[in-house]
């Protein structure tokens, strides 16, 4: 008899994780791997985030805190969600955990029950499943295709919407094809789901500040009428490249955000002081390195798409934030190139080419294969180059 509870047995280790643990391991056997796979941006977290964090392990802030985040640090969210989304929050509809994974766990764990539905749009950021899973739901799989701009549209929406549908997962700019809703979108799925009054929205907006070409970012809580049902949950390690100080948010209705509390009391406690103090700095200091950063993301972005799209058999969309890419690779797969699926060509490509990306099937859409542009530009053209010959030999 297995040790190993029957609730982890229904769910898998990460993806993403997995693909930068081979890449790191064929590294340290000395082979040249350029890895695409992790979601990081590649820039330092900035001074001034930095030196607020000495000065609050100088000053002694070392302590335990709330267990759901800082009266200061809920002040500025609080203070960022009016500034840029126009959107107003008591400090007790704010939620902080460690990370945004932890955000999102501690909210479902909350409020789902056994049988409970999710709609998860695929392609899909890889934990969303899992995490409903453990909670005991059913995540509800929407495929969304590149014809589709790999979005949800009204029409999947209202067929996949039931009597046992608690949630809905919206995720944009989206982890892992880099497709963002554009006002318009949004509110015609807020058409649907206004009918729909006991159906909750959770909307993942954590590559906000990662957009492109004067897209203008919106979120389905800034529609009055869903704002009493949306949990909208963003963080500091995109936008200011935090990933390892592991601090996200929430907000959102009141008994869910004192539900998450609750969870978060009894599993991790308070995130770190030291992080807290740092995310304080971040919400309220400078924000003017965001968009030379998104500039640059902008180049890369460029290049990759341009350079995939020359590529015979791939084809690459144009995404509006993020820094992602999901390029099509069907044409590639079949008995004359004996690759399998897209975890076949992933396989082989990182065995033959060194270069590590994460299959598609991870994201609930095979055919595909996500890569990371957060690297630097040399490293962005030397594994473009291994991927065109990888594939011109198939």
């Amino acid at each position: 008899m297995s040790i190993v509870s029957n609730t982890l047995k229904r769910i898998k280790p990460s993806p993403t994780i997995a693909v930068t643990s081979k890449a790191r391991e064929m590294r340290a056997a000395g082979r040249d791997v350029i890895g695409l796979g992790a979601g990081e941006p590649d820039f330092d977290t900035p001074d001034n985030i930095k030196e607020a964090a000495i000065e609050a392990i100088k000053k002694g802030d070392t302590k335990y805190t709330a267990v759901d985040g800082t009266p200061a640090l809920k002040k500025a969210i609080q203070e960022k969600f009016q500034r840029e989304n126009n959107l107003s929050y008591n400090l007790d509809q704010i939620s902080v955990g460690t990370g945004g994974k932890q955000v999102l766990y501690n909210a479902f764990m909350a409020t789902i029950n056994k049988g409970d539905e999710v709609i998860i749009p695929a392609p899909y950021w890889v934990s969303y499943p899992d995490i409903i899973l453990l909670a005991g739901g059913k995540p509800k799989i929407i495929k969304c295709e590149e014809k589709e701009n790999f979005k949800l549209t009204p029409k999947k929406l209202q067929k996949a919407l039931s009597k046992k549908t608690k949630w809905i997962i919206l995720n944009s700019p989206s982890n892992p094809t880099g497709a963002a809703y554009t006002k318009k979108e949004i509110e015609d799925l807020a058409e649907i789901l206004k009918k729909h009054k006991k159906v909750y929205i959770l909307s993942d907006d954590i590559y906000e500040h990662i957009t492109y070409d004067s897209f203008n970012f919106f979120t389905i809580a800034q529609i009055p009428h869903l704002k009493d049902r949306t949990l909208t949950m963003n963080g500091v390690s995109k936008s200011y490249s935090m990933t390892g100080w592991r601090i996200g948010y929430a907000a959102g209705p009141k008994e869910i955000i004192k539900a998450m509390a609750k969870i978060q009391s009894q599993s991790t406690s308070n995130p770190t002081s030291i992080s807290q103090a740092a995310a304080v700095e971040a919400l309220n200091g400078t924000q003017d390195f965001i968009k030379e950063r998104a500039d640059s993301f902008k180049q890369r972005r460029n290049f990759v798409v341009e350079s995939l799209n020359n590529i015979k058999g791939i084809n690459c969309l144009n995404p509006e934030g993020a820094f992602y890419v999901f390029p099509n690779c069907k044409k590639l797969i079949g008995k004359k190139t004996k690759i399998k699926d897209d975890t076949d060509f992933v396989e082989k490509l990182l065995e033959k080419s060194e270069v590590a990306v994460v299959p598609g099937s991870a994201f609930g859409l095979q055919g595909h294969f996500r890569i990371s542009y957060a690297t630097s530009m040399e490293n962005l053209e030397k594994a473009i180059s291994r991927i065109k010959k990888f594939c011109e030999s198939l």
